[in-house]
């Protein structure tokens, strides 16, 4: 990798020591972007290396990478790697109860998001990482305590046995349960707070027919029914990962192959021949429905010497396609960071703090609005209506009207400036709106009564009841 041979830091930088405690795919990249700095990088990850594993355990919901995300890889190089990886989405596909699709694009013909595979993705960042020399990946190698007084990392190995080490900055990569977090629990004026959506989420598969996709594969698909929706995206091998979301006691009623196979003949008929019957009464329940939580805290440092970043700091739901995307931005806004304050990370942690709280609980709050979205809204006309209007409005006026989707998925606008920028929006397009269609109105009023007959009275208007009944 070129970006290796010229590491932006001092001999005397050199030194430094970093741990990224947790070698998903957030931790992974982090390594690269701190050794490609120059420092001493070690991973502590608590599960097998997933590059030699048989069985790939953990999530395995398809993942969303959109611009914020291209742009972190691209940073380290690894950009065109991952996307020639990816399979292109242009936009939603939707499945009505009858079967009937239509499609809504997610904007210009050129804009698309990319469904990658998790496992994939993981695999080819720690490769990544592991080609630098210093970066040392430790796995089944799981922190047991970090103490921030005294500077020192706790870790237990898969026989048991335990050893402490000691880094210049430890970095808190390790998901939504996360260890680190743990010490920061004990500090004073931290805030934290998690809820569980009332929703669960299982997978299905859609196999290939024919050796080719069953259904379009450049799209999102979607089957939104109001309270609950499936989605489906494409994977490499031609098959589609679908993913029922729904309330949990919705799962619990369905005991038996036969109850799920007349539920989705009422909600979902078209997929049945996609999945297959007896495929779908067999993987139904394989697992039970899993849950989801949505992770707020502030603020993400500890000191000058810990910062929390993705899960860890900012666990979302997976309804806008941007818990990676966010997780890699926090990496690359920490690198810009380290940049702007010459790796003086007394200076880059309060920073990154004051910088991503805030956007990462506007990310929290727009993926929980986006659930409702892509469930319900998608089945209304004044929606359909209003995304016209907007992409509309978005070709006249590129840099004045920027519809709230494009903001997130297509830039690198900060999410709570694109909250408030979307409202600001909302109400002059909704005014405007309001404005023609009372214009409409006068206006028709005003022909239709120019061209009455003029000898028409007042008492035969009144009698006139204009067609209606």
């Amino acid at each position: 990798m070129s970006s290796q041979s010229s590491p932006r830091t001092s001999d005397q930088e050199k030194t430094k020591k970093v741990a990224i405690v947790g070698g998903g795919l957030v931790g992974a990249l982090n390594a690269c972007f701190f050794a490609k700095r120059g420092f001493q990088v070690e991973v502590y990850e608590a599960r097998e290396d997933i590059r030699t594993a048989k069985n790939v355990k953990g999530r395995s919901i398809n993942l969303a990478l959109s611009y914020r995300g291209r742009q972190a890889l691209k940073a380290v190089g690894m950009e065109d790697q991952v996307v020639s990886k990816g399979i292109p989405m242009k936009g939603r596909m939707i499945h009505s109860l009858s079967g009937k699709t239509s499609s809504i694009s997610y904007g210009t013909k050129s804009q698309y998001i990319l469904s990658v595979d998790r496992a994939n993705l993981n695999r080819t960042l720690l490769f990544a990482a592991s080609q630098y020399p210093n970066v040392k990946l430790n796995f089944e190698e799981k922190l047991q305590h970090y103490s921030a007084e005294k500077e020192v990392l706790t870790v237990i190995r898969s026989d048991s046995s335990t050893y402490e080490v000691s880094q210049d900055l430890v970095v808190g990569c390790d998901g939504a349960f996360s260890t680190v977090r743990k010490q920061f629990m004990r500090q004073p004026r931290f805030d934290y707070s998690h809820v569980y959506i009332p929703h669960g989420y299982m997978e299905l598969t859609i196999p290939p027919k024919s050796g080719d996709f069953a259904m379009e594969p450049n799209f999102l698909h979607i089957w939104p029914r109001n309270t609950f929706m499936m989605i489906a995206l494409p994977n490499q091998d031609k098959s589609f990962t679908c993913t029922l979301f729904m309330p949990f006691e919705d799962f619990e009623k369905l005991t038996t192959g036969d109850e799920v196979l007349q539920f989705f003949k009422k909600y979902f008929p078209d997929s049945i021949p996609l999945i297959g019957v007896e495929a779908l009464k067999q993987d139904y329940f394989r697992l039970p429905a899993q849950a989801m939580i949505s992770v707020k805290c502030s603020s993400y440092h500890l000191g000058f010497k810990c910062v929390l970043m993705g899960d860890a700091a900012h666990a979302v739901v997976p309804f806008y396609g941007q818990g990676m995307n966010a997780g890699f931005e926090d990496c690359i806004v920490f690198d810009e960071l380290m940049d702007q304050f010459h790796n003086d990370t007394s200076k880059c942690l309060p920073e990154f703090s004051r910088l991503r709280v805030p956007d990462d609980h506007a990310i929290a709050d727009l993926a929980m609005y986006n659930y409702v979205e892509m469930r319900k809204h998608v089945n209304s006309k004044w929606f359909i209506f209003r995304k016209y209007v907007d992409n509309f409005l978005h070709f006249c006026m590129p840099k004045t009207i920027v519809p709230l989707y494009t903001m997130v998925t297509f830039t690198r606008i900060r999410y709570h400036e694109v909250i408030q920028r979307s409202n600001w929006q909302s109400k002059v397009i909704n005014t405007v709106l309001l404005v023609m269609g009372a214009s409409a109105t006068v206006t028709g009023a005003f022909l239709l009564f120019k061209h009455l007959p003029k000898s028409l009275n007042i008492q035969q208007l009144q009698n006139w009841n204009f067609g209606f009944k």
